[in-house]
């Protein structure tokens, strides 16, 4: 699966949590500055082109609908990311994190937590 650019992988979020929308819905969804509507456009075609979504034609307009699921991107790349980075360990992915102060005792306790039950 093709990593996203990251204006794809933001238009990919908004796409996803509204399973799917036109380009102006999607538009509405981003948050911050947003890119002009023909910028956007161009971005979901290439999600389109790279199998992303999938556009279902209403009347004049085409909304486009995730083919790829969002826990699959995200599993695969993740994995990449702690195969790259992280020497293949998600032990050392935990202990970066650790270290850089970005999870807390009390995240660690509740990730140990869902292992020992085997919940997430």
């Amino acid at each position: 699966m093709e990593k996203l650019t990251p204006s794809e992988e933001e238009a990919m979020l908004v796409i996803w949590s509204k399973q799917g929308g036109f380009v102006k819905d999607i538009l509405e969804g981003l948050s911050g500055e947003k890119p002009p509507y023909t910028t956007l456009a161009s971005t979901v075609k290439n999600l389109e082109k790279k199998g992303f979504v999938k556009a279902v034609k209403y009347a004049n307009a085409f909304r486009y609908e995730p083919i790829i699921a969002q826990e699959n991107y995200k599993r695969e790349h993740v994995g990449n990311v702690v195969s790259g980075y992280f020497k293949n360990s998600y032990k050392e992915l935990v202990s970066f994190f650790a270290q850089e102060e970005k999870i807390t005792p009390d995240d660690l306790q509740e990730i140990l937590n869902m292992i020992q039950n085997g919940k997430s």
